[in-house]
């Protein structure tokens, strides 16, 4: 009985403490990173609850132990930050190691499924740069094979008839 009385006391104190400190978490997040502030204040909310066990007693002390988490959880940000940002700068030297310049005819051809409905464009995107099936097609768009087989030929209808108006008469 003492013990779920203690439990119960220990969880309004945290809460009357979380109430108290939020607000300047929130400002100590947000003077660090534009947009996720919240986030991360969320973050260090659910680190504290997990080791809330660890609290000190004294307000001032915890205040400066919620304090502590928090730097916590934004060094973890800030690295998991510069591991994305080291890994997208590595793709990007890879990727423009091996870009192969296109065609005039395959920009032109571009060009035609852009001006696609997108429904359209996707199908045909889906399947001749993904090689997707029909029947992969419609997981990924979520309807029927069926309908996936009606989108590509109207594409292709659109597609010939947009390829029909740029074709030069020859004399």
């Amino acid at each position: 009985m003492k013990r779920a009385r203690r439990g119960a006391r220990d969880e309004a104190s945290f809460v009357a403490l979380v109430e108290d400190v939020s607000p300047d978490l929130l400002r100590y997040f947000a003077r660090r990173v534009d947009q996720d502030a919240a986030d991360l204040l969320a973050e260090t909310l659910m680190a504290a609850w997990r080791r809330r066990g660890d609290l000190p007693g004294p307000p001032a002390e915890a205040r400066m132990w919620l304090f502590g988490v928090a730097r916590n959880v934004l060094a973890n940000a800030q690295r998991g930050t510069r591991r994305r940002h080291a890994l997208a700068d590595v793709l990007r030297r890879e990727m423009s190691s091996s870009v192969v310049e296109d065609s005039t005819e395959v920009v032109a051809l571009r060009a035609l499924v852009a001006e696609l409905d997108p429904e359209l464009a996707e199908v045909v995107t889906l399947a001749h740069w993904e090689g997707l099936s029909f029947v992969e097609i419609a997981e990924v768009q979520k309807v029927a094979p069926a309908t996936v087989r009606g989108r590509y030929r109207r594409a292709k209808l659109a597609l010939a008839a947009s390829l029909s108006d740029l074709a030069v008469p020859r004399e």
